[in-house]
């Protein structure tokens, strides 16, 4: 009898042995450091519109997990609802699948910001206060000092794009980020706007007039060539949008409609009182804008309007503009 009992106890025994051997083993494959002995640490990027199916193969496919069903049940077993937010992550793979959990559900250490084109730096700062939590005097900082150290970068060399920014870089970093990009994007036009014997900064200025005053890519180049017009006769530009951008911010935001006495402004960015161009561009214009100054449609047109559908149409004389504010508008 008490040969018997033994054997039930070692049995007992070997088979927790297994069982404990076989979860360590299972673990082991399962959840375990891919690379324990990494010391590198590594940006896991979520984009913008990326599920968690996609998010969890990815982080197999980089090497940050060993087995997608682990992640999967780990993900369920803290919170089956819970969304993995876009942005940037550091991540090394010596972290286990309950480090690399707890690590993404923290928060993105790199935010992604998307700026559209068009905007003006003050509106491209109030985004990015927002989104990187920009205290007033860094907004501020923003506006007044950091995008004014270069006389020709006052405005429209922040780039337009999307940026993954990280949450700890300084504002004047992220001018600087926004103007490297703008440098690397337009410098194919340098050589082209020489060509044409115009200075950059004329074809900058004219671009950001195009992408605030088109309803679309497709009247862009129609629009230039008719500024264009207006230049060669030297004619007054009398645009609406460097009117708003002379205005500045109003209730109604910054690019609310002008009204007849905001015409009157004495600024010298404003079209209707002073011939010519502006000193500096109206916004941060994106490439097919750029484009359109240096491929303007030919045309004998000088007066433009959007009817309230968004369509362009043009006219040679004033008084034809006048028909067609009555026809349209």
């Amino acid at each position: 009898m008490k040969i018997f009992s033994n054997k039930i106890f070692f049995l007992i025994i070997g088979i927790l042995f297994i069982a404990v051997t076989g979860l360590l083993l299972l673990n082991y494959l399962l959840f375990s450091a891919p690379n324990s002995k990494s010391q590198k640490m590594e940006v896991f990027v979520v984009g913008l519109k990326t599920n968690r199916t996609e998010i969890i193969d990815k982080l197999f496919k980089q090497g940050f997990i060993r087995n997608k069903w682990a992640f999967e049940f780990a993900l369920n077993r803290k919170n089956e609802n819970l969304k993995i937010k876009a942005g940037g992550y550091y991540l090394s793979k010596n972290m286990n699948t309950w480090e690399v959990l707890n690590r993404l559900t923290l928060g993105p250490e790199m935010k992604w910001v998307v700026i559209p084109e068009g905007l003006r730096k003050e509106e491209i700062g109030e985004i990015m206060a927002k989104t990187l939590n920009w205290s007033e005097k860094d907004l501020t900082d923003w506006t007044d000092l950091y995008t004014r150290t270069k006389f020709d970068y006052i405005e429209g060399v922040y780039f337009p794009d999307t940026y993954l920014i990280p949450v700890s870089e300084k504002n004047f970093e992220t001018a600087q980020r926004m103007i490297n990009r703008f440098n690397e994007k337009f410098a194919p036009y340098f050589s082209l706007f020489s060509k044409k014997d115009i200075m950059w900064t004329t074809g900058l200025r004219l671009a950001s007039i195009i992408q605030r005053e088109a309803a679309g890519r497709g009247d862009m180049s129609l629009i230039a060539g008719i500024l264009w017009n207006r230049l060669d006769i030297g004619m007054k530009l009398e645009v609406d949008a460097t009117v708003q951008y002379a205005r500045g911010k109003t209730n109604e935001g910054w690019w609310a409609p002008i009204k007849p006495e905001d015409k009157k402004i004495d600024y010298l960015y404003n079209t209707y009182k002073y011939k010519g161009m502006p000193p500096h561009p109206i916004s941060n214009p994106g490439l097919d804008a750029i484009e359109a100054v240096l491929n303007p449609e030919e045309t004998d047109c000088l007066y433009y309007l959007h009817d309230p559908n968004r369509r362009i149409h043009c006219a040679k004389t004033f008084k034809e503009h006048q028909e067609n504010i009555l026809k349209y508008l």
